[in-house]
Order: C-alpha cells, then sequence, then structure tokens
C-alpha cells in the first residue's frame, strides 16, 4: 500500500484560549501550561459531511485523480449527528460518485482509530479487492464535551484529514493493541424510549468523561512501548525514522513521549498548538499540513501513533 495523496479541511471559525473565559472559567495561560493548546477551530455553520468529503476532495485533487477513480470510501468518525446513513456513504453522496462499484464503511477505534482504518485498507488493497481507497478520518469532537467543564472543553476542535491509498510497498509495519479500560475515556448518547422500559440499568446521556492522569500514564507508556516494537518489526532503528506523528492529544504528552528517545526534536511534529486535539483526524491532518509546507518528503520514513478510549494503541511504520 501507497500513499498517493493527502488532504485536510477544517472549520472556519478560530476560537482561542481568551475566547474560551466568556465561557468557562479558565485562562490563555491555564490552558497553554497544561496542554499547550492556544487555539482550535469549532463548526458552526458548516456541514460536518461537507467538511469530510472536502478533505477527501482536496486528497484527491493531491493524487492527481478524480471521484470516480475511487472504488472505496472507508471513514473513521467517533461522533457525529447521523448514525445512519453512514459518514462514508454521506461523503460519497457530495463527492458525486453515483455508480454502484464503490462500497463504503465507517470504523470507530476511538483516537488510535487512524492507524485501525490504515490497517484495514492495507488488507484490502493487498487483496487486490480495491485498488484506490478514499481514507477520511472526521470528528466534530466539540459536539461530545460539556462547555461548563474546563478540564474538557478547553482540549478539543473539529477537523477532517484524508488520503487516498493505492498499491504499493510503502506500509511496513503496524501494531494494534487494546486493553479493556471503558470508565478512562466515555461518552454516551441517549437512544429513543420504548414503552418496555422499567428505568432500572438504562444508560442516560453523559457529555465526555475523562481520567486526565491516567490518560496521560497510558498513553505515555503505551506510546514508547508501540513506537519501539513497530520499529523493530519494521526491521529498522529509531534513528532511521526521519519523522514522528503522533496524536495530538496534549503537548505534554507529546513531550514525554519523545524525551524518552534519544532522536533530535524536530523530529516529532506538532500542531496542537492550533489545532487542539481533534481525535482520530489530528495524525492526517498534521501529515497533510507538513507535506504541503514542505516539511516531509517522498521517501522519507515516518511514524504514527495513536492512543485513546477504550483503551486502544497502534502505531504504523510508513514510507510516504
Amino acid at each position: 500500500m501507497k500513499i498517493l495523496g493527502t488532504g485536510s479541511a477544517v472549520p472556519k471559525f478560530t476560537v482561542t484560549n481568551d475566547m474560551l473565559s466568556d465561557y468557562v472559567e479558565t485562562s490563555d495561560e491555564w490552558i497553554t501550561t497544561r496542554t499547550g493548546i492556544k487555539s482550535r477551530q469549532i463548526i458552526t455553520t458548516e456541514r460536518f459531511e461537507e467538511m469530510a468529503a472536502l478533505a477527501g476532495q482536496r486528497a484527491i485533487d493531491a493524487a492527481g485523480l478524480v471521484p470516480e477513480d475511487i472504488d472505496f470510501i472507508i471513514c473513521h468518525n467517533v461522533c457525529n449527528c447521523y448514525v445512519t446513513p453512514s459518514l462514508a456513504a454521506l461523503v460519497q453522496h457530495h463527492l458525486g460518485i453515483t455508480g454502484p462499484n464503490c462500497p463504503t464503511m465507517d470504523l470507530n477505534s476511538a483516537c488510535a482509530g487512524f492507524v485501525y482504518g490504515l490497517d484495514i485498507c492495507d488488507a484490502f488493497i493487498t487483496t487486490s479487492r480495491a485498488k484506490r481507497i478514499l481514507y477520511i478520518c472526521a470528528e466534530e469532537v466539540t459536539r461530545m464535551v460539556d462547555w461548563t467543564q474546563r478540564e474538557t472543553c478547553v482540549l478539543f476542535g473539529d477537523a477532517a484529514g484524508a488520503m487516498v491509498l493505492g498499491e504499493g510497498d510503502g506500509y511496513l509495519a503496524s501494531k494494534l493493541t487494546s486493553t479493556p479500560m471503558p470508565d478512562v475515556i466515555y461518552y454516551r448518547l441517549p437512544c429513543e424510549p420504548t414503552p418496555f422500559e422499567t428505568g432500572e440499568g438504562i444508560d442516560t446521556h453523559m457529555a465526555m468523561q475523562l481520567k486526565g492522569r491516567e490518560v496521560f500514564r497510558m498513553a505515555v507508556s503505551s506510546a514508547q512501548r508501540d513506537i519501539k516494537d513497530v520499529v523493530e518489526k519494521a526491521g529498522l532503528r529509531l534513528e532511521d525514522i526521519d519523522h514522528y506523528l503522533l496524536h495530538q492529544a496534549n503537548q505534554r504528552i507529546i513531550d514525554a513521549i519523545k524525551q524518552n528517545f534519544d532522536l533530535p526534536p524536530e523530529r516529532f511534529h506538532s500542531n496542537i498548538h492550533k489545532r487542539g486535539n481533534t481525535s482520530s483526524a489530528s495524525i492526517p491532518v498534521l501529515l497533510d499540513e507538513e507535506i504541503r509546507e514542505g516539511r516531509i518528503h517522498r521517501g522519507e520514513l515516518m511514524v504514527f501513533n495513536g492512543f485513546g478510549a477504550g483503551f486502544v494503541t497502534s502505531a504504523a511504520v510508513v514510507r510516504y
């Protein structure tokens, strides 16, 4: 499998840390020192599925293709307003792919889901069941938090990252794990009532709950382990890797991870200061921005690493 082109899209409305102090007791200094975040983009008038489709179209353009060249659309998404149809089906509609020969599918593996989806794309391509896959990670995480809780609402932003994947030998190794700890991060949506409910044991709506210290500890330890393991699995050394793109959850987490490696700090890329935590979209958005700004070039080796609710983790070695 090979990355043929990348794209990304973010909402037009930027919310700075100072703006958040109008809604919750916080400050730029409080947020920046704890997270490294200065601003984030939040959906206002946009339609979420159109933002995802825009990222996809930009990836198709970057690959030198047209939408009709795509024969599979896979989207990763934690939460959006549509339960059905899938986000991938909505993207297909917005891109104008009308034929019956382009199946669509959604995935959800939380903030680690970008690499989970890459693994699935690789399986379809290497078994010749698809030739050109449009893979999109799109998130509107700001709709999942309680905007009176500063510990969570200051962290997140909305975004979509996309890539077109095709035949090639660029996917060198991957690692996926899951440790059953559902109470570390979770979010429950209400479902429609039935006349048979007793009221006992029925889940009620609850905004995102996040145990920050446990997330920090598990993210750092899992990332250090998974990065070492996946690089060794690829038959490489840590110093052979040109670029490390980690899930943009918190700058303190990223700093703690890279401090464990005796590598030039500039190999660890970051955009969390201007995007916030965009869940599964964070790595593909970061990748697209770094490629377009000339900091990542063809032939270079990259490590992707993610971690999120579950507790799930993922890592991959990819040659761009």
